[in-house]
């Protein structure tokens, strides 16, 4: 049977050449190698992307080469690795649109493993095999057994995806909408259920070809298990026979052909050709009588192979009827693949999903399409969001995913330490070895410091909220302080969101779309062109520039440097203008030159931002100061470490007495910055503590209400079963004591009310009227003078004594009616008694 949706891949027609030859067995090479090699997804079929020389220097500046090896790691294939990596680095995210729904595509990935952490597994294919078993369909050869079912694991992959998809939709069909970039590629793929079941009747699960796949291929493996037995029987008998002359001689396998084996300085005195081992230890003896045999025995063999390639050739035609669709699921699992390590990535480093906005104009402001349908896909609060807050680029405590990711390598390796060397105290302790107790504790409590250590040293991640309006950013701060981190940071978290990848920070996450990222970042020189420091940073600074656009981000370390200061500051003042003007949507520069701090109060495009230090204890925090410009710290540090005043009094006045006052004023600047930050992130826990009161009071709101609701329905029920069975009580007992009372009329009343209904004359058919008149006469309840009639059944007062009775028999024509009272009955006229 087939699993069949709708195709969505962009394949070429069912009716074209191309795939007329292809469903016809003789779809040339190229064609499907260039399909099979490649395996790019349904957009593949574009080149591509042009970059130049500086865009890719910048990415290996930034460590981006790494963390796309990183991200596909993630991936559970090899194709899908390569494919993975190779869509990082050369064309993710050429578009905002394309930036967009590689995001979409993530998300609904992340969303899928949270349904499913197993239902983008896909490990248990080997994508390798398929390949090649696609390749020598193409070539008309026939596939190998352990290919076929290789091919098998993927269409039931395919079938899984299928099935996950529809439980999921049964459980709650508002899971398409969030699967929905995943959902409509697993729909439109095709599984043939009739090659499933094919391939699983003649071939076993390691790949080997059934005895009953055919009567030839049992027939010719019977044959050679019995010329097996007998040329081997032949040689034990011979081996046997010349045991006393050489024990050591024994029967073997030599490239399918039995003979004896025995050292090469042995002799025997049976006939037969001597053959080397190739070791020259042992020789290779095959008798002569035994040659007939072996012989046969190989063309047993022969034919044991033919039948089972007629098999497998079978199978490969099969499977060329569907190798269209085959070849549609291989790129479409190979594309899952490469979505899946995305959101694995996301998951592993508790990333967030970001708000890509797109710059429309020169003032900075931004639109962000498709962010409603994400947002409603991820049930987002109604918080406003920083694109509103008039914020380009804002992240809280965002993290360099490489440092990140070399701090928990080095956190696992060093409990991994701790594990091992435990579990090595354990073993030689258990084994009774003689071993130093105190050093093994020494050694033990070393590592465990050692990991203590780590935990204690986490990497401290940075706030980063750059306004709309801002074009240039300028970050001061001493060295080693974090600048080049931050920059890092910032341009790894606009290169991940381009790519489709969550960006490690806390939510919420807003980052302009930027068609590339230029980095002039460390201290690399030419060698080769003979280039100093300064002049490499020129020259990629000015190819940079040559480069750059409106959507660019520009990230430049040491702006100025190595030349005269006065010079390189005049320099870097010069080129942050230049790029503020017209050269990117957003530059951030560090810089040593205090100069740089003023262009804010000149130019409404520049902001500043320092690296916080830490004066008591004489280091950095590596946090980010944003809106401060920094200060130097060389007089301060100099004071703490005690340096005689007359040298501090001088090195002031030769410095001034209006930059000591700018110092002054900018710390009082950080200090009024540090109590704003710290009453911010108190509000923001308030708020926070707030928002998650409100939401547990709306729950338990909620609880009460259905509670209430819940509770007002059992009690309906309740009250509605009760009556029912009231009433259903009621009507049994009013038909047993009715029935218990006719039970007490006595024969002769039934007989004398047999007659009484034998003397009623019998109508004709012509009075039937009439008949009907008096029928309806009776069933009413008074008589003709007034009198009340009872029922049988009836319970009536009778006068005369004094007592209630139950009516037998009525007699309207007479007006008597017969009553039991107690164990008396009476026969009465209606006017003695009372209904």
């Amino acid at each position: 049977m087939r699993c069949s949706v709708t195709m969505l891949a962009s394949l070429p027609p069912r009716n074209s050449p191309a795939i007329t030859s292809f469903c016809n067995g003789s779809l040339r090479l190229h064609r499907t190698l260039a399909c099979v090699d490649t395996l790019r997804f349904r957009s593949a079929a574009t080149a591509t992307p042009h970059r130049s020389s500086v865009a890719l220097d910048s990415l290996r500046l930034l460590g981006w080469d790494k963390l796309c090896d990183s991200v596909s790691s993630f991936a559970a294939t090899s194709p899908g690795r390569s494919a993975a990596k190779e869509k990082l680095w050369w064309s993710a995210g050429t578009s905002y649109e394309e930036s967009v729904s590689l995001l979409s595509e993530t998300s609904a990935a992340v969303e899928m493993l949270k349904y499913s952490s197993s239902s983008l597994d896909f490990a248990g294919v080997d994508l390798d095999l398929v390949k090649s078993a696609i390749d020598n369909a193409s070539r008309n050869f026939p596939m190998r057994g352990i290919e076929a079912m290789a091919v098998v694991g993927l269409l039931e992959l395919g079938e899984r995806l299928h099935n996950t998809l529809k439980a999921a939709l049964k459980e709650d069909s508002d899971w398409y909408n969030r699967f929905m970039p995943l959902a409509e590629m697993i729909t439109g793929l095709v599984v043939n259920r009739t090659f499933i079941k094919a391939v699983q009747q003649v071939i076993d699960e390691d790949g080997s070809v059934k005895d009953s796949a055919s009567s030839e291929l049992r027939r010719f493996r019977a044959q050679v298990k019995t010329l097996e037995r007998k040329v081997y029987q032949l040689l034990d008998n011979l081996v046997k026979s010349n045991l006393n002359e050489e024990p050591s001689i024994e029967v073997s396998n030599a490239d399918g052909r039995w003979c004896i084996k025995m050292g090469a300085d042995q002799f025997t005195n049976v006939k037969g050709l001597l053959l080397s081992s190739g070791s020259g230890i042992e020789n290779l003896l095959e008798p002569v009588s035994a040659v007939p045999l072996n012989d046969e025995l190989q063309q047993a063999r022969a034919l044991v192979a033919k039948a089972e390639q007629d098999v497998l050739s079978k199978l490969t035609d099969k499977m060329r009827e569907d190798l269209e669709d085959i070849l549609h699921l291989l790129s479409t699992i190979v594309q899952l693949d490469v979505v899946s390590s995305r959101a694995k990535y996301s998951i592993a480093y508790g990333a967030t999903w970001p708000d890509l906005s797109l710059s429309t104009g020169k003032d900075g402001s931004s639109i962000s399409a498709d962010n409603i349908l994400v947002n409603q896909m991820h049930n987002k609060d109604s918080y406003s969001h920083p694109s509103q807050r008039k914020w380009t680029l804002y992240m809280k405590k965002a993290y360099n995913p490489l440092l990140l990711q070399q701090y928990r390598e080095k956190l696992r390796n060093a409990k991994e330490k701790v594990i091992n060397a435990t579990s090595d105290i354990r073993r030689r302790r258990l084994q009774g070895e003689n071993m130093m107790e105190e050093e093994n504790d020494d050694h033990l409590t070393l590592l465990k410091n050692q990991v203590t250590s780590l935990e204690e040293n986490h990497p401290v991640p940075v706030d980063i909220s750059v306004s709309i309006k801002t074009r240039v950013l300028v970050i001061t701060g001493p060295n080693t302080g974090g600048k080049t981190i931050c920059l890092k940071t910032i341009g790894l978290a606009a290169l991940m969101a381009r790519s489709g990848l969550y960006v490690l920070a806390s939510e919420p996450v807003s980052i302009p779309w930027f068609d590339s990222v230029l980095a002039d970042i460390g201290d690399e020189q030419s060698l080769a062109q003979s280039l100093s420091t300064f002049s490499g940073h020129l020259k990629q600074i000015s190819a940079i520039k040559s480069n750059s656009t409106n959507q660019s981000l520009v990230l430049l370390d040491e702006v100025g440097a190595g030349t005269n200061p006065l010079e390189g500051a005049a320099l870097g003042m010069s080129l942050l203008q230049c790029f503020a003007e017209s050269g990117a949507l957003l530059t951030i520069a560090t810089t040593h030159h205090g100069e740089l701090k003023t262009l804010k109060y000149s130019n409404r495009a520049f902001e500043n931002a320092c690296v916080e230090f830490d004066e008591v204890n004489m280091k950095p925090t590596y946090k980010i100061l944003w809106g401060v410009p920094g200060r130097s710290n060389a007089i301060s540090i100099a004071e703490r470490l005690g340096v005689p005043n007359a040298i501090l009094d001088d090195a002031c006045m030769l410095y001034g007495t209006a930059s000591a006052e700018i110092n002054r004023i900018i710390l009082d600047m950080e200090k009024f910055k540090q109590d704003f930050q710290k009453h911010l992130q108190e509000g923001e826990q308030y708020l926070m503590f707030s928002r998650k009161l409100h939401g547990d009071l709306l729950t338990a709101k909620q609880r009460i209400a259905d509670h209430t609701e819940i509770q007002r329905r059992k009690k309906v029920r309740i009250m509605s079963e009760l009556a029912s069975r009231g009433r259903s009580l009621l009507r049994k007992k009013l038909q047993q004591y009715r029935e218990s009372a006719m039970s007490r009329v006595s024969p002769s009343e039934h007989a004398e009310e047999r007659a009484y209904s034998a003397e009623t004359p019998t109508t004709s058919p012509s009075s039937n009227l009439t008949v009907t008149t008096e029928s309806s006469d009776i069933n009413k309840t008074t008589s003709e003078n007034g009198i009340k009639i009872p029922k049988v059944g009836d319970m009536v007062h009778v006068s005369s004594m004094g007592k209630k009775a139950m009516v037998l028999k009525v007699n309207e024509s007479k007006s008597e009616v017969v009553v039991q009272a107690g164990s008396m009955k009476l026969k009465l006229k209606l006017n003695s008694i009372k209904i």
